[in-house]
């Protein structure tokens, strides 16, 4: 919902529209709901039949409806959810999934080649950085991984390994960000997230069809879970690591019981009178859907984000009674719950992997907090029967580069950018199990083998999903608008479970 309506009298200096209308919704008059919903830009603009320039208002004989109900995918879906825990900043492959043996003979040495592109300039060589992580073969596939990661070692035959992502034409994070979260690299597109719940609504009618979860703060470039050209109802909701974990979901004391059900039902006959009298609002519409969800959420997100009621075993398979696991562990299963009710699509922002210098030290940290958590989650959905139904995906928008960055007093060697090769891997939801597709040069350097880019990684998502990205799109003031722009994308076939 829209950020603060802000009144000259000091007692709702700090009050959000919403809370204006529950407050104040027995002398509500048509007018004033016109007016607040204007201040949001949600009516349509009049037209003056005395003006000659004003164009014709067309009739709308289908109004359509913008709502989170469960909708028919375009063919049988493999997964019916989504949980991305998104590792922002750009985890290093080299160090974590992608072994590369010729890094230990050209160590210290100079990169054998001329074509390496750095995104930040400051203490960068050419001079070979190879990995100090021991990298073991795990399960009956064989997949290697680094002793950083020992708990994915635990789920190698349940994930695909994806190592030749690309991003063609990217070098920074925000851009990264953006383009494997909208499709493109400049700002302003609808986000993964709000695609797949307007292509397919929700399994639940009184939790968010997506949410955010975020952990350690907001990262740049954000919000990354915005609808933009959709309708606002698809919008991420914000779910922070701390109480409450939704702003504003309770009412005031006073407000609870009888007398909201009261208000609510007079606000929700405004609101539909109004509408009647503008059809064809999109974000009228949408922003009347919101007021509902946000009233039914106040039981059910507050059931859904109680961890308290989850048994100790679950608790520390997740490591919440490790202060170093706790943080990303309460996400995990936070978004656990959500998909076990219904939520369609959860996305964990943990921005924390932008190493430019004393990336070694840095990744054993990162890694120490994140590998178990994220590990658990896969055996969790899967002894619950929930990973069939549930695609997981981790990784960030970037990899780093196989030379030395250093920067900083101490000159502690890092890793600068690297979007041209890097990898990521998927659990469930209709991948292959055990599998490892694609592969960089041999010095990790450039996606070689079966390169993947964000196009054809949102096509694959969708695909699973049982959506077409040639037909998933949004008419934008007559123009389609689409995740996957036309001519780009191919479902990558080589991961799908037979």
């Amino acid at each position: 919902m829209k950020e603060l309506f802000r009144s000259q009298d000091d007692n709702f200096a700090h009050s959000s529209r919403r809370h204006f209308l529950a407050r104040n919704a027995f002398g509500l008059s048509s007018a004033a709901l016109a007016y607040l919903l204007g201040k949001d830009n949600l009516l349509a603009a009049a037209t003056s039949p005395a003006s000659s320039s004003a164009a014709p208002v067309k009739p709308i004989l289908e109004p359509t409806a913008f709502d989170l109900l469960p909708k028919q995918p375009h063919h049988p879906a493999q997964a019916r959810s989504v949980i991305s825990l998104f590792m922002g900043g750009g985890p290093s492959h080299l160090d974590l999934f992608d072994p590369k043996p010729l890094l230990d003979k050209y160590a210290g040495q100079q990169f054998p080649g001329s074509d390496i592109k750095y995104d930040n300039a400051g203490g960068a060589t050419s001079i070979v950085l190879p990995s100090p992580f021991q990298f073991t073969r795990h399960g009956q596939s064989g997949i290697a991984a680094s002793s950083l990661v020992p708990h994915f070692g635990e789920i190698a035959d349940e994930v695909t390994l994806v190592r030749s992502m690309t991003l063609p034409n990217i070098r920074n994070h925000v851009a990264g960000m953006r383009a494997l979260t909208t499709g493109r690299g400049p700002e302003g597109y609808p986000s993964l997230g709000s695609w797949v719940t307007y292509g397919l609504g929700s399994e639940s009618q009184e939790l968010p069809a997506y949410v955010a979860l975020i952990v350690g703060g907001n990262p740049p470039g954000s919000p990354f879970w915005d609808s933009r050209h959709l309708p606002s109802i698809y919008q991420g909701t914000t779910v922070r690591e701390q109480e409450p974990r939704i702003m504003n979901l309770r009412p005031a004391g006073h407000l609870r019981g009888p007398a909201q059900e009261r208000q609510l039902s007079l606000l929700d006959s405004l609101n539909r009178a109004h509408l009647q009298q503008h059809p064809g609002e999109h974000d009228l519409a949408a922003r009347i859907a919101s007021y509902e969800l946000a009233a039914k959420m106040q039981i059910a997100a507050s059931e859904a984000l109680d961890l308290s009621k989850e048994s100790p075993a679950t608790r520390a398979l997740y490591g919440l009674d490790d202060d170093t696991t706790k943080r990303f562990g309460e996400a995990c299963l936070l978004a656990r719950r959500l998909v076990e009710r219904g939520v369609r699509f959860v996305q964990i922002w943990y921005y924390s992997w932008d190493m430019h210098e004393n990336i070694f030290a840095s990744l054993e940290s990162r890694c120490a907090g994140v590998d178990r958590p994220s590990a658990a989650l896969v055996k969790d959905l899967k002894g619950r029967g929930l990973l069939d139904s549930t695609l997981v995906q981790w990784g960030g928008e970037m990899g780093r580069l196989p030379v030395v960055q250093s920067r900083g007093a101490a000159r502690k060697p890092g890793r600068d950018h690297n979007t041209e090769g890097f990898s990521v891997w998927l659990a469930g939801g209709g991948v292959k199990a055990g599998h490892v597709h694609g592969a960089t040069d041999e010095f990790g350097h450039r996606a070689q083998e079966d390169p993947v880019t964000q196009h054809d990684f949102h096509a694959t998502l969708l695909h699973l999903m049982g959506l077409d990205h040639q037909q998933l799109a949004f008419q934008q003031n007559g123009t389609p608008v689409a995740l996957v722009p036309p001519g780009e994308g191919q479902v990558v076939k080589g991961i799908l479970k037979a």
